[in-house]
């Protein structure tokens, strides 16, 4: 913990001999282990489950405080949390680091390794699960009370091994050690049904009807406890795992048919198997879909039985609960309210369904057409057939307002239809998230605008009135003060410690970016966190790299839009600069790369490969060594976004423009002090308009430009290829087998994709200006102290950009959610 900033007052339970004393007892009666016999492991759980007991003090407090008051609450459903380690988390937001040093000390512990010991708990793929855990962080921190529901995965999202420069996917068997945070809670697990049959009892009103015979797998609940920082507020990640109802059949096992007797257990567990399972075929597209009403139907379920502890009527459920739906794969809770409402609550339509427009709101993260996810309508026949009922009667509803709001013009009806209609109905979800819900919103605000002129232009004219804007943000807890704690420090010396939950107090950092000696500090601390990560890399990769040399960073997921290839195909035209100029670069430059490509994506994995192959050939050219590097880190996550923000000078943040929805990365980079390359799209509009244009390197197309290219088709990337030698060098060498004399022809598809497919991500369309922009970068960080000069200015102007601003707006303009803080 930065020396400061003040602790939070301890509950008079936890002092250092109490937590001596609880991991002894750990040890001995959790572990079963002495001094003779322990592993890094005992060590870990016993320290964990001995801070934990502090957690579950005020957990415990928190959740009869609740109860008494019975506030509104938030449900955030998500099939994505990338919740990173946890054990320095709460620890620092316990307020009780000095403690637990102590109490390391005594026993003879390495506190800093055992931090470094827990399992990532990558529970998704990239920024959406990692902006859900963020925002736990921040309704913990603001006292509002609030649950997470998602999947308790048992192997998150796949290891990422490198061979030979290609991607290979190994499995993340992260609960393999055991989880010490979570508490199973068997006794409030619940049913959910699949298949079967729909019937319509003699005597019952016309919108009940009973789903029967289905198979039945059983959902049961893992607590996560999520802390506040310095409060006494710790919240609920409830995490769901899938059983048999029945563990295995015995008379087929008395028979001898020992695998269909536990085959029934072994399809339910399926389920919560794996994160995201391979959706390219018939069975991983339904195990996906089963996964998705797996744990909305539990989570709803466990909302209504909530609700119904202090309410026995269904007119105030919109006001004592607020279901937040982040993206598309929670959209069938809007179908299973509906169900639940009718079939078991016996309400009618019409009230069940303006009870469940109240209650949801929606949150879109992409501009992308085909990322809207749609499911066939056989999905829906063979797993949910009830809810098709409803789904179709919700539809007839719907167009009836279309056709109302859009008389003569029938072409609405077919295009906002909740079915698209075609070779195989499908199910449009994004719609029905939308039609369902009283909020729709983007996550920047340029993704919010080009939501309602482009890709839901028809829903935002029929319902002006649903449309916002939530800018995202990042917890500065464990994305500046826990993984940056010398940056922390230094800031904390200058402008005192509330910057932590009030980080617009940053500007007040503006003061100092002419003061020599504070410049001087802030470069140490980032001098500090380049060698650390440079001593990880050799050690990884088996590359040496000069830590003063400016660390050029781009770490996101693999995907042609956020445009990775851009960032490689400079860096072979900067390298045959050097061979025909030593002097060509200002500086030396070590590119970093790191992130996963979806193990069916073609281009995304070979854009791995290419970068990989650069690498190899740049870094071993004597040449050139000296000057530029290129490294890529495997298997990006949590614990080493942690190393790599605070060590960064140069954030890329390029994706083609208009198709970022906004992006967190961006952010953490900033606030750890690393300048901005990047195009106008996501947030980096919002964060140019704080920090200044001029403090950033913007270059490339804007959205208007790149949608008037799409429509107008005046754009040709052989233009660019013929009028720019050094470009169509570059292309020709990657083309010619230069780096992959093994398989000449191995990248042919990225040129293909880049020249005769058009270059949809426009790749060679910004790639001069982006040249121009770099090259600025790298002249800047020639004088040192520009630079950092900079680099404060950036860190100065993050104060926007915290996830506790964006929680604000969500509770005060979505929720109309109020915090519940310690009495």
């Amino acid at each position: 913990m930065p020396k400061a900033v003040k602790k939070v007052a301890n509950s008079s339970s936890f002092s250092t001999q109490s937590f001596t004393e609880a991991y002894g007892r750990y040890l001995k009666y959790s572990r079963v282990k002495d001094q003779y016999n322990l592993s890094v492991h005992d060590q870990y759980y016993s320290l964990a489950l001995s801070v934990r007991d502090e957690i579950i003090n005020r957990w415990m407090e928190t959740q009869t405080r609740y109860y008494k008051q019975d506030p509104k609450r938030m449900y955030y459903l998500s099939l994505e949390f990338l919740m990173g380690r946890l054990i320095e988390n709460n620890v620092l937001n316990l307020g009780v680091e000095s403690e637990v040093r102590e109490s390391c000390s005594n026993l003879g512990l390495d506190y800093d390794e055992l931090r470094q010991t827990g399992e990532d708990a990558a529970l998704g793929n990239g920024g959406l699960g990692r902006l859900a855990a963020c925002f736990l962080d921040s309704l913990a921190t603001l006292s509002y009370p609030s649950i997470g529901y998602g999947i308790r995965y048992e192997y998150g999202i796949f290891r990422q091994e490198i061979v030979d420069g290609f991607q290979h996917e190994e499995p993340d068997s992260w609960l393999k050690h055991g989880n010490p945070w979570e508490i199973p809670k068997p006794g409030r697990a619940v049913k959910v049904q699949f298949g079967g049959r729909v019937l319509k009892p003699h005597g019952q009103k016309s919108s009940e009807y009973e789903w029967v015979d289905g198979e039945e797998i059983l959902a049961v609940p893992y607590d996560l406890p999520i802390v506040g920082f310095h409060n006494k507020t710790v919240n609920t990640l409830r995490l769901w795992s899938a059983h048999a109802t029945e563990d295995f059949n015995l008379k087929e096992f008395n028979e001898g048919d020992y695998f269909s007797a536990v085959g029934a257990k072994n399809e339910a567990e399926r389920i919560s198997k794996v994160l995201y399972p391979n959706d390219n075929n018939y069975e991983g597209k339904a195990l996906r879909f089963k996964q998705q009403y797996f744990f909305v139907a539990a989570s709803v379920q466990d909302i209504i039985r909530r609700y119904k502890k202090t309410h026995s009527r269904f007119d105030k459920f919109p006001e004592k609960v607020a279901i937040q739906l982040n993206d598309t794969h929670p959209a069938l809770t809007i179908l299973e309210v509906m169900r639940l409402l009718l079939d078991v609550e016996h309400l009618n339509f019409e009230d069940a369904w303006e009870i469940t427009q109240k209650t949801c709101a929606y949150t879109n993260h992409t501009l992308l057409p085909e990322a809207l996810e749609t499911w066939n309508v056989g999905f829906f026949e063979e797993f949910l057939p009830r809810h098709l009922m409803i789904l179709y009667e919700v539809n007839r509803v719907f167009l009836r307002d279309v056709s109302l709001k859009f008389r003569g013009e029938e072409d609405k009806i077919r295009e906002m239809s909740l079915f698209a209609e075609g070779a195989e109905k499908k199910v449009r979800m994004a719609y029905l998230s939308i039609v369902g819900s009283h909020s729709v919103n983007g996550v920047a605000r340029l993704h919010s605008e080009l939501l309602q002129k482009n890709l839901l232009r028809n829903f935002a004219q029929l319902y002006p009135e649903k449309f916002n804007n939530k800018t995202n943000g990042v917890t500065p807890r464990r994305w500046l003060y826990q993984c940056n704690p010398k940056l922390s420090e230094l800031i904390s010396s200058k402008i005192g410690p509330n910057w932590v939950t009030e980080l617009h107090r940053l500007e007040e950092l503006e003061s100092f970016s002419k003061n020599r000696a504070f410049l001087e500090k802030f470069e140490a601390v980032k001098s500090q966190n380049k060698k650390v990560l440079a001593e990880l890399i050799e050690r990884k990769n088996g590359v040496s790299i000069d830590p003063d040399s400016l660390f050029d960073v781009h770490i996101k997921r693999m995907h042609e839009y956020k445009r990775q290839l851009l960032n490689i195909l400079h860096l072979v035209i900067l390298y045959q600069r050097l061979k025909n100029d030593p002097d060509a670069l200002p500086v030396p430059v070590t590119a970093i790369f790191g992130g996963k490509a979806a193990p069916g994506y073609f281009m995304a994995k070979l854009i791995i490969k290419l970068i990989n192959s650069v690498g190899e050939f740049v870094n071993h050219d004597r040449e050139t060594s000296d000057k530029l590097k290129v490294v890529f880190l495997e298997d990006y996550k949590i614990s080493l976004a942690e190393m790599i923000f605070p060590a960064s000078d140069l954030s890329e943040q390029i994706s083609t423009a208009g198709m970022e929805a906004s992006g967190t990365g961006n952010m953490k980079f900033a606030l750890n002090g690393a300048l901005t390359i990047g195009t106008m799209d996501g947030a980096n509009v919002e964060m140019a308009e704080e920090i200044g244009e001029d403090h950033m390197f913007i270059f490339g197309l804007r959205a208007e430009e790149v949608q008037e290219i799409r429509t107008s088709s005046t754009y040709s990337p052989w233009d660019v290829y013929n009028e720019n030698p050094e470009i169509s060098n570059a292309l020709d060498l990657i083309g010619s087998g230069f780096f992959s004399p093994e398989d000449p022809d191995l990248f042919e598809p990225i040129l293909y994709s880049l020249l005769q497919k058009g270059d949809f991500y426009l790749v060679l369309a910004d790639l001069e200006d982006y040249d121009r922009a770099r090259m600025e970068a790298f002249k800047l960080y020639k004088d040192k102290k520009a630079w950092y000069r900079n680099a404060v200015i950036n860190v100065a102007h993050m104060g926007k950009f915290s996830s506790d601003r964006t929680i604000k707006e969500y509770a005060n303009e979505i929720w109309n959610l109020k915090p519940v803080p310690e009495d």
